[in-house]
């Protein structure tokens, strides 16, 4: 049987929708940049469903997928609006999107060891506090964005722990589970810099986006992947 091509096309319509979006973001122009950010993940979802479509997959991992996609898309469209309110709404998506990740993901931490997990969390716990005090973040933001970082942290340590202990679908899948989670803390992190009035460089807008499109393909790629050998 020939190999199903269909996924490209609307694998096509999504690049070209990034290309959009971060040319708004090197322009400065918010109305280019906008102009298509709704559509990002409906074509990442898009182009997902499409590859898996011919195949036999599980179905509970897609439908987990999809749920994380959409929350995607909540996000994107609520961190467009201004002040802290659009800033909590649209970070709280992010973390039901990033839990469904996780769910998808943990297969590579079944049988982990309590010494491996209690080194994990003094490594994150580390990892966060630094961040936190780099941005700034205090007051009410400061507990939720604790836990928004330790959720990206975990998904990181999903892909580490996929990596070493050689678990299925094979390597490639866990370094994309690894430099995914770790480009979205990178945005995220940009972001909240943003909204604390701490990053300001030239195409600050151009890097929080290019990271995160590439965070949010990898981390789709490798949950499709998973999906196909689980069914």
């Amino acid at each position: 049987m020939k190999t199903n091509r269909f996924w490209l096309i609307p694998g096509l319509f999504f690049l070209i929708a990034c290309a959009v979006n971060l040319y708004g973001c090197i322009q400065d122009n918010l109305v280019v940049e906008r102009y298509v950010k709704g559509a990002l993940m409906p074509l990442l979802a898009l182009t997902g469903l499409a590859y898996l479509a011919p195949r036999a997959f599980a179905g509970r991992i897609v439908a987990t997928l999809l749920l994380a996609q959409c929350l995607g898309w909540a996000g994107d469209s609520l961190l467009m609006g201004n002040g802290l309110v659009w800033f909590a709404s649209g970070i709280g998506a992010f973390l039901l999107g990033h839990v469904c990740y996780i769910s998808i993901f943990s297969c590579s931490l079944k049988g982990l060891r309590p010494v491996s997990w209690f080194l994990a969390v003094i490594v994150m716990a580390a990892i966060l506090v630094t961040l936190v005090l780099a941005i700034g973040i205090n007051g009410a933001l400061l507990a939720p964005m604790m836990i928004y970082g330790a959720a990206l942290l975990v998904i990181s340590f999903c892909g580490l722990c996929g990596l070493f202990r050689r678990q299925t679908p094979d390597r490639a899948t866990w370094w994309m589970v690894l430099a995914g989670g770790l480009l979205f803390l990178i945005s995220d992190g940009l972001i909240a810099m943003r909204t604390f009035g701490l990053a300001d460089f030239p195409l600050r807008g151009f890097v929080i986006m290019s990271t995160y499109l590439v965070a949010q393909s990898l981390l789709c790629a490798a949950a499709v992947r998973i999906a196909l050998v689980q069914k």
